[in-house]
């Protein structure tokens, strides 16, 4: 109950939407529920005997609460673990069909439900399986990914496999770093797949001893001194001139890296100011700053 007040406290200083992830103990729901939990995620049948669910659902019936059912490759019932030897994708669609028609006889149909694992595989053939199965929105999630940089890619390569199939309506990505990083990788991923246009999309060339200028330095500076910019654009930062041209030809702005002094590019569209190499940072941030005003204002 320490958690609920915490919740509570939370809850009264916030406006962005809360989740309550709660298992064993269903007054906690109940509690938290009453101080405005956004959503609930429980499974209903680790929460104790059918009264005890009901009432839960009663109450998130209620107060127009939905529910997220989280199935989790590392935490399956014994049964199934006994039935299956294993996690599999099959033992992950038998879990949370246990749990879907519970909530089936309950008459309740407000819920998600995710089928999350750390295997990238097994992930995306539950998920596979379980949206053969039902219609409710699916929660994504590679869960337990690893550190940043592992993490980032599995999550990657796993989110990005279901949401190109169309498979997916909310998702998580689990990281082993600041939770700020979870929220900025997720929404790469929706960038690249086009899911999501917002802020700044950097395109950038890697090392390559054709550079004119440091570009990895422009681009991480660039990234963290420009992450309030929500207006959609494409910034193509190259270090020569062999992919400059061209990949600016394509984007809002652009830069083609030369001796000295790089171009610059806007709309397409080579322009007669050429930047300095040593400044190219803050001259391009202003570009960049300068462009977004102009679009406000149409």
């Amino acid at each position: 109950m320490d958690a609920a007040e915490a919740f509570r406290k939370i809850k009264e200083q916030v406006e962005v939407p809360l989740i309550a992830d709660i298992h064993f103990d269903y007054r906690i729901a109940l509690q938290v529920a009453k101080y405005g939990a956004d959503c609930l995620r429980i499974n209903p049948g680790n929460i104790g005997n059918e009264a005890r669910i009901r009432s839960v659902v009663d109450c998130a019936r209620d107060k127009n609460i939905p529910i997220r059912i989280g199935i989790n490759g590392g935490s399956l019932e014994k049964d199934i673990q006994e039935k299956y030897g294993e996690p599999t994708p099959e033992a992950l669609l038998e879990s949370a069909m246990r749990h879907v028609d519970i909530l089936d006889r309950l008459n309740f149909d407000m819920f998600k439900i995710s089928v999350k694992a750390s295997d990238v595989f097994l992930a995306v053939q539950s998920y596979r399986l379980l949206a053969a199965q039902i219609v409710q929105p699916l929660h994504l999630g590679i869960t337990e990914a690893g550190g940043l940089r592992s993490g980032s890619v599995k999550s990657a390569i796993g989110l990005g496999m279901l949401l190109s199939e169309g498979i997916g309506d909310t998702l998580r990505v689990s990281l082993a770093a600041d939770p700020v990083e979870e929220v900025k990788v997720g929404f790469d991923i929706l960038k690249s797949l086009r899911i999501r246009s917002r802020g700044i999309n950097f395109i950038a060339c890697p090392t390559c001893s054709r550079q004119e200028f440091d570009v990895i330095k422009t681009v991480n500076e660039l990234e963290q001194r420009l992450e309030d910019i929500t207006l959609p654009m494409d910034v193509s930062i190259i270090g020569c001139v062999v992919n400059g041209p061209g990949e600016a030809l394509v984007s809002t702005l652009g830069v083609a890296g030369g001796h000295n002094k790089s171009s610059f590019y806007e709309g397409g569209v080579r322009q007669k100011e050429r930047f300095d190499n040593d400044k190219i940072i803050d001259q391009l941030e202003n570009k960049i700053r300068a462009r977004v005003a102009m679009m406000n204002e149409k």
